[in-house]
């Protein structure tokens, strides 16, 4: 491959290996990923991965809210700055222990070597691209992406002279066509954000590494409860942690997990540009991912339960969710997925304005954007995460105007069944 790494690195991006020693190329066999080096299984180590015992007891890693942190001496100062040793010594530069902590449990439970968090999952997109493409270089975008996504790479890096292709899910077998001695990074979502499709990334890594180019997996759908995408091939994970590892709304923030020489650049951006995770919202991520596989894995079967319901009620034309996928799709969620997750579309036989009256009707669900926590939300595409793209170009993506996407919570199927029921069915 390519090397993408600047020859220049501070001292103070070094980074800790995480303390389980979780690596890639400890990972289980694909599709049976669950335990970690020391035989604990994700449930476990979502618990105790990467967790400090302080002086005073306190039974998972505290917050740390500091900004700074004080040396014995200068020597000591200089041992953390110069490298020598790994320690705390200024929170923008992520070297603080509540994020150090947070870090090492979100490598480990996606089986990377090390982990960056950042403020927000677009903040770990811009330092990915921009650290490892230059001027006149490229990127190819598959499948359907969050819009923010779509403007980074469509309207942002074109003005710093990088360059980006993006082909449709159903292009997929054109990859190789466009890949060029330019392209640096593969980037794409599965499953992809709002269609569900599913991509196989063990096939789609190796294109992307016979090219030069780095593959870069979005597994903010799947969470590392249901997939690991490293285990399959791909370069660097990425994460909207506000969503499923955040799960309760109310954190905002980021995570980038891989090989520690491809991160080390990532996480000079991150330093420069000010994207690190603050420590109020470390610690709360941190709180959050205790419980991920708990419900992670009550959302996989209520979105099964509710995508079942839709798929046969007379007024959904089609229901996009990996549970339901059949042919080639159905043989890749086998192969990389455990569960298909609590995210799922649906395509109403209505015009907007009436899929809009269907929404408003609803009671349990709220009508926002965002997704991944404990209560159901509901969104139109056409009016929140894909708003800003063009009509024509949504068609083609299949993302049409009777489209709803469901983000399924913790509350119980027969009651989110019920709501979906009412509302459907009023004249």
């Amino acid at each position: 491959m390519t090397d993408h790494t600047p020859a220049e690195n501070t001292s103070d991006t070094t980074l800790e290996s995480p303390a389980s020693g979780t690596t890639a190329a400890d990972a289980a066999a694909p599709g049976a990923i669950a335990r970690g080096t020391h035989g604990q299984g994700l449930a476990t180590r979502s618990v105790h991965a990467g967790e400090r015992r302080d002086g005073e007891g306190a039974i998972h890693t505290p917050l740390y809210a500091h900004s700074t942190f004080a040396f014995d001496s200068t020597a000591d100062l200089l041992d953390v700055v110069e490298g020598r040793t790994s320690g705390t010594l200024y929170t923008r530069y992520g070297l603080n222990p509540t994020i150090r902590s947070l870090e090492d449990k979100l490598a480990d439970l996606e089986g990377g070597q090390q982990a960056l968090a950042f403020s927000s999952g677009m903040a770990a997109e811009a330092a990915t691209f921009l650290a490892h493409t230059r001027t006149g270089e490229h990127i190819v975008c598959l499948g359907d992406v969050y819009g923010g996504t779509f403007e980074l790479l469509g309207a942002n890096l074109p003005q710093l002279g990088i360059t980006a292709t993006f082909l449709r899910a159903d292009e997929a077998n054109r990859l190789g066509q466009v890949l060029t001695d330019r392209t640096r990074i593969v980037f794409f979502e599965t499953p992809s954000n709002p269609t569900l499709d599913v991509f196989d990334i063990a096939a789609l890594s190796a294109q992307a590494r016979a090219a030069g180019a780095l593959t870069v997996v979005d597994n903010t759908f799947a969470t590392p409860v249901n997939q690991n995408p490293l285990h399959h091939g791909a370069d660097l994970v990425i994460h909207s942690a506000t969503k499923y590892l955040g799960g309760h709304s109310d954190l905002t923030a980021g995570a980038l997990i891989g090989p520690a020489d491809l991160l080390a650049p990532i996480a000079m951006w991150r330093k420069n540009l000010g994207q690190v995770i603050a420590p109020q919202a470390a610690d709360l991520l941190a709180r959050s991912i205790r419980s991920l596989p708990v419900r992670v894995r009550a959302q996989n079967e209520t979105a099964t339960a509710v995508a079942a319901f839709l798929a046969a009620h007379p007024r959904v034309r089609r229901v996009h969710y990996p549970g339901l996928a059949t042919g080639e799709a159905k043989k890749i969620v086998e192969v990389q997925m455990r569960g298909t997750g609590g995210m799922l579309s649906a395509v109403l036989d209505a015009t907007a304005e009436q899929t809009a009256a269907v929404v408003d009707r609803l009671r349990l669900f709220a009508i926002a954007p965002s997704l991944g926590g404990v209560e159901s939300l509901i969104t139109q595409p056409i009016t929140t995460t894909h708003h800003g793209l063009d009509p024509a170009e949504r068609a083609k993506r299949g993302i049409a105007d009777s489209m709803i996407r469901l983000s399924v919570g913790l509350e119980d199927a027969d009651d989110l069944i019920a709501d979906l029921a009412q509302a459907l069915d009023a004249s």
